[in-house]
C-alpha cells in the first residue's frame, strides 16, 4: 500500500486542475466548435480571441484598470494595518477589543451594503470612475482582514526586541521599518495575498463605482453576451488571462506565504 501512496493527491490535484484545462482548452476554440461538441484539446486550434482581447482596448485596458486599483488597495491596506496591528499587539488602552472587534465586522458584511452609499459619496467629491474610488472601497474590507492577521504575527514576536532596540539607540520607524517588518515578513506576505485576491476577483463596488474610464476586466467580460449568444471562445481567454496576475502574486510572495500559513493566525 506504501507505494501507492501518491495515488491519492495526484488525484486530487487532477481533479483540482481540471477546470483550469478546460478553461485553457477553451480559450483556443472557437465559439462553434465549443458549442458544437465535446473534445479534450481544440480541434481547430485558433488564437482569434487572445488577439482580440491584446488588440482591443475595450479589452485590454480593462486588465491595466483591475491591476492599478487592486496593487492601490494592496500597498493601502497594508500599509495602514501594519501600524494599526502593532498598536493592538503591543499597547493594552480603553476598548481595544471592542475597537478590534468592530474592525473585523465591516469584514463581515457583504459589499452589497456598502455598494449604494460609495456611490453617492464618490460621486459627490468626484472619485467615481476612478481606480482610487475602487481601491479606497475595497480598503474597507482589507484593512480589517489585513489588522487580523499582522496582529496574529506581531503578538508572536516578543517585545524584548522591541525593548532591545530602543536601548540600542534606534528610534521607533528605524526599528519599526529595519527590524520589526523583515521579522513579520510572513505574515506581510499572507496579508498582502488575501488583500489582492478579494480585491481582483470582488466584481459588485467594482462594478458599481466605474462607468468607462475605470471599469475592471471583470466588468468588461459582460460584453461577451450578445443577441446570438456567449462568445466563449473569447469569453475563456479573458478567464484565463485574468489567473496569471494571481499566480504570480503567489510566486512572488511564496516564501513567505507558506511560512505563514504554518506559523501565523490563518
Amino acid at each position: 500500500m506504501k507505494s501507492f501512496k501518491w495515488l491519492a493527491p495526484t488525484l486530487y490535484i487532477l481533479f483540482l486542475m481540471l477546470p483550469i484545462y478546460w478553461l485553457v482548452t477553451m480559450s483556443f476554440k472557437t465559439t462553434n466548435e465549443i458549442l458544437g461538441g465535446f473534445s479534450l484539446w481544440p480541434q481547430e486550434f485558433t488564437i482569434a480571441n487572445y488577439v482580440t482581447i491584446f488588440t482591443d482596448p475595450s479589452w485590454y485596458i480593462g486588465y491595466l484598470n483591475s491591476i492599478t486599483y487592486v496593487t492601490i488597495n494592496t500597498i493601502i491596506s497594508v500599509s495602514v494595518a501594519l501600524p494599526a496591528a502593532y498598536a493592538f499587539s503591543r499597547y493594552r488602552f480603553l476598548g481595544d477589543k471592542h475597537l478590534f472587534f468592530w474592525l473585523l465586522t465591516n469584514r463581515m458584511a457583504p459589499p452589497a451594503v456598502f455598494a449604494l452609499p460609495f456611490f453617492q459619496l464618490y460621486s459627490a467629491v468626484g472619485l467615481f470612475d476612478t481606480p482610487i474610488a475602487v481601491a479606497l472601497a475595497h480598503a474597507l474590507f482589507n484593512v480589517p482582514l489585513a489588522v487580523w492577521i499582522l496582529e496574529g504575527f506581531m503578538s508572536g514576536v516578543p517585545k524584548e526586541l522591541d525593548e532591545t532596540a530602543f536601548i540600542d539607540g534606534y528610534s521607533f520607524w528605524r526599528f519599526f521599518i529595519k527590524i520589526f517588518i523583515p521579522t513579520i515578513a510572513a505574515g506581510i506576505g499572507v496579508a498582502m495575498f488575501f488583500c489582492f485576491m478579494f480585491s481582483w476577483v470582488e466584481l459588485l463596488l467594482a462594478k458599481t463605482l466605474t462607468s468607462v474610464d475605470a471599469k475592471p476586466i471583470a466588468a468588461i467580460m459582460t460584453k461577451t453576451a450578445s443577441t446570438s449568444g456567449y462568445e466563449l471562445g473569447l469569453l475563456a481567454a479573458a478567464g484565463t488571462l485574468t489567473i496569471i496576475p494571481g499566480a504570480f502574486v503567489i510566486w512572488f510572495v511564496r516564501h513567505n506565504i507558506a511560512k505563514g500559513f504554518a506559523l501565523g493566525r490563518v
